[in-house]
């Protein structure tokens, strides 16, 4: 029998659900942002030098066809480090995936919840709000788009419930980051010498845009996984993507047993929950906050060469695989079985790696030509003037602009700070909420922009077309951006 024609495929779509629509895959869409992107540098003026060094805000430098070809390939090299986590990331899932611990505990934990499996929701979303508000924890977050897609196919929602738990979740702590060095201590670090700022007003000012973010996006997506749950299927995904979906996470047909894990299960459960404890911890850069609980090394130094808090993607590359030769051992998959998995797990990853690298592409040509520069010096020259009433929403908003191109929080703080910061205390406006300005629009468009990596590699594991997400989301990012302006209006007007 066709499998179309089986009763419980239909089930899972709806009539609104069959339109086929026109997309574009992440590629396309990349890459033709990175020839708009070449294609502009012709059009602005022409950047000027005294001697070798640039005059800021004098012009740009036209891309050349060599330049924006080879953009991509740079992407790759300059994302290297995060593209070989992913590759043994993959290796690491499919090692697991194989011992049927993941799935079975998925569906014990979904028996155990017995229809409130929307409970998971806010509480996965929290969780990872606070990994992203202390230390920034987004390019981290990709292997869990593959982890909850399970979980929440098999608790009967869809892989677009998935990837909005981890996007808007971790998101929302980015967007409102307290104590992130990633993206507030970079801003504070980049202020010119005698500008001094309150680190309790910054805090103040993103633990309410924190809470704020989270409670509209988990708002929303609670609402669209319960329309899918009451639907019996995904009621936005198409019919490519469901059949992508189903034949990725779906539960098989024809197993009605009692879900039990073994021993063997147990232990390969806890020890992938340890793998990824390890790794978050190892990322939160805790001398940062004052604390030395991992200062001497130990035992993890001795494994990857650094101390916990101190670890970047090379040492939880090393730590993945170490870990998977691990489970391997436990579950007593022998060499050539264990080798054979890994590689086919790694492979599967190929196409996320590739998404990653182009994507990153789009921000070394901006460096290359001197776009971001120019961009940001004469925004600001436009902003002197402005009330404060004013100057909070468009400073936002020029940031928003900004961080499609230049996506990292960090470098969109080095790049910014140094001429905002200055221009707010000029004209006498609060250089706390400019820099939460700053942070905040950032963290908005690292939740749709095209030019991160993490998004588009996370997406492209859960089996979510980028222009789905996009569609899905523009209501979300919509209220997002208008209560952010809201409170930094207030604090700009208020302090």
């Amino acid at each position: 029998m066709d499998v179309k024609e089986k009763k419980p495929r239909k089930s899972r779509t709806t009539p609104k659900m069959r339109k086929r629509s026109f997309t574009l895959s992440a590629f396309t869409i990349i890459l033709i942002l990175t020839f708009v992107l070449a294609l502009v540098t012709h059009i602005l003026p022409k950047a000027q030098f005294d001697g070798e060094a640039l005059i800021d805000g004098s012009g740009v430098l036209g891309a050349t066809l060599s330049q924006t070809l080879l953009a991509p390939i740079l992407g790759f090299a300059d994302a290297i480090d995060i593209c070989l986590f992913v590759l043994i990331l993959g290796g690491f899932l499919k090692v697991v995936t194989n011992t049927g611990a993941l799935e079975t505990g998925i569906k014990v934990l979904i028996k155990k919840l017995k229809g409130k499996e929307l409970i998971l929701i806010p509480i996965l979303m929290f969780l990872f709000s606070i990994g992203g508000t202390t230390y920034g924890m987004l390019e981290e977050t990709v292997g869990f788009y593959a982890i909850l897609s399970v979980a929440m196919v098999a608790a009967g929602m869809d892989t677009l419930v998935a990837s909005a738990i981890v996007l808007l979740g971790a998101g929302s702590g980015v967007l409102g980051s307290t104590i992130n060095p990633f993206a507030v201590g970079a801003a504070v670090d980049s202020l010119p010498a005698g500008i001094a700022v309150n680190q309790g007003v910054i805090i103040a000012i993103g633990v309410l845009l924190w809470l704020t973010t989270y409670v509209i996006a988990t708002a929303f997506v609670v609402s669209y996984a319960r329309r899918v749950i009451k639907k019996k299927g995904s009621t936005f995904l198409s019919l490519q993507e469901v059949k992508d979906m189903e034949e990725t996470y779906g539960v098989k047909e024809g197993k009605t047993e009692e879900p039990k894990l073994t021993t063997g299960q147990k232990i390969t459960l806890w020890l992938f929950f340890f793998t990824f404890v390890v790794m978050i911890i190892g990322f939160i850069p805790w001398g940062s906050f004052g604390i030395d609980l991992f200062e001497k090394g130990g035992f993890f130094k001795t494994i990857v060469g650094l101390p916990l808090g101190e670890w970047y993607f090379q040492e939880s590359t090393l730590w993945f695989l170490i870990m998977s030769i691990i489970i391997g051992i436990v579950n007593h998959t022998g060499e050539p079985k264990f080798v054979d998995t890994f590689i086919d797990g790694a492979d599967d990853m190929v196409g996320v790696i590739l998404v990653i690298a182009i994507a990153r592409g789009a921000s070394v040509l901006m460096t290359q030509t001197y776009l971001d520069n120019y961009i940001i010096y004469n925004a600001a020259e436009a902003l002197k003037n402005v009330p404060k009433g004013v100057f909070a929403p468009l400073n936002y908003l020029l940031h928003v602009v900004l961080s499609v191109l230049v996506p990292s929080s960090s470098g969109l703080a080095s790049l910014s700070t140094p001429i905002m910061g200055p221009l707010a205390q000029n004209v006498g406006y609060s250089v706390e909420a400019t820099i939460m300005g700053m942070v905040a629009a950032n963290g908005l468009v690292n939740l749709f922009t095209p030019t991160c990596g993490a998004i588009m590699g996370g997406l492209r594991l859960a089996k979510v077309e980028y222009t789905t997400w996009l569609k899905w989301v523009a209501k979300v990012i919509v209220c997002i951006a208008l209560a952010n302006m809201v409170i930094l209006t207030i604090f700009m007007m208020a302090l």
